[in-house]
């Protein structure tokens, strides 16, 4: 099968970064799916673990955490799908990345794809979507069903792609008040389209912006952009009792002790966590990758696409690792077909 790896990781711009190479279609067993695979979308999940460093592997490596395709094959303990399902999913960090023609994937992590969607605006959504979905529902205690209304969100970094989605479940299916925050026209104009109330720039004075729009402490904080620029703001804007969750790693130690007086929380998601562990309830995501789907047949939700690049080889993928490293990327970059 066609697949883009990688032996050393090396800079974006070095040609050797991702290169195209063959290797042996995959077998099914257990509850694995073999994945016929159509599209494919890039996260800085990619970039970071491609990032340069002295390792060399000893057989290529495929990256890609996000992928829409069709079911080709299943193994023996597999219930939840047949042979023929489109399917969209993000996969799991510990096991070889959906940059190839064919790819496994545990049933349980996996959703039935939204059927109103083509595969690339399909592959946009996955590993964005468990993401907002675990860090507003799970991880930041926030009801689904709209009985948390009239409270408030802040989400730092709104126009990326966990932002872009964050915006639309906290604010069609929460109900809360949406402050989303963008540093240029394009990304504002982004988050405003998606559902956002209120956007400000995390570039400048956060509590100050906040107290400008009437809402000088916000209930729940979703940290998407640089936890440790971000936190003494975050500590500041978050009310008292309220949440802050962040998915981007620290470099240095945050001061947790900023919360003490507010008795407020300080959680991570991580939506690699319930595969990289097998949790007992590896399921949810199935689960909600298929509630999700439903959503988005029903007109509540919308695909994340900002701009599909092609098809699935390495030129491309280096294309798409470069402008995500650039930083300024609005939606999901998108490929499709081999």
């Amino acid at each position: 099968m066609k697949a883009v790896g990688l032996t050393r990781y090396l800079p974006i711009d070095d040609p050797k970064s991702l290169e195209d190479i063959e290797l042996p279609a995959p077998t099914p067993a257990g509850r694995d799916l073999l994945v016929k695979v159509e599209a494919i979308s890039v996260n800085p999940v990619d970039t970071k673990v491609r990032a340069p460093k002295d390792t060399v592997e000893a057989a290529p490596r495929v990256l890609g955490w996000d992928a829409a395709g069709t079911v080709a094959a299943v193994g023996p303990e597999v219930t939840l799908f047949r042979i023929g399902d489109p399917v969209y999913y993000a996969g799991s960090i510990t096991r070889p990345g959906a940059n190839s023609e064919f790819h496994l994937v545990d049933e349980r992590i996996v959703g039935h794809m939204p059927a109103s969607l083509d595969f690339a605006s399909a592959a946009a959504l996955p590993l964005t979507t468990i993401t907002a979905w675990e860090a507003l529902f799970d991880r930041l205690g926030i009801a689904p069903d709209g009985s948390d209304e009239g409270k408030s969100i802040l989400i730092v970094g709104g126009a990326g792609g966990v932002g872009s989605i964050a915006i639309q479940l906290a604010r069609r299916l929460a109900d809360l008040t949406v402050v989303a925050t963008a540093s240029r026209p394009a990304s504002a104009d982004w988050c405003r389209q998606l559902g956002a109330q209120h956007v400000i720039d995390h570039t400048q004075d956060i509590p100050a912006q906040l107290k400008a729009i009437g809402l000088p402490q916000v209930d729940f904080v979703l940290c998407l952009n640089d936890t440790d620029a971000h936190f003494p703001a975050m500590a500041q804007a978050v009310a008292p009792q309220g949440k802050i969750c962040s998915i981007v790693e620290n470099a240095r130690p945050l001061d947790i002790g900023q919360l003490k007086s507010k008795s407020a929380t300080f959680v991570w998601e991580f939506m690699f966590t319930r595969a990289m562990y097998a949790t007992p309830d590896m399921i949810a995501q199935h689960k909600l990758l298929t509630e999700v789907a439903r959503r988005v047949d029903a007109g509540t939700l919308r695909t994340t696409v900002g701009e599909v690049l092609g098809p699935i080889n390495a030129a491309n993928l280096r294309r798409a690792h470069a402008q995500l490293e650039g930083g300024r990327t609005i939606g999901k970059l998108v490929l499709a077909g081999f």
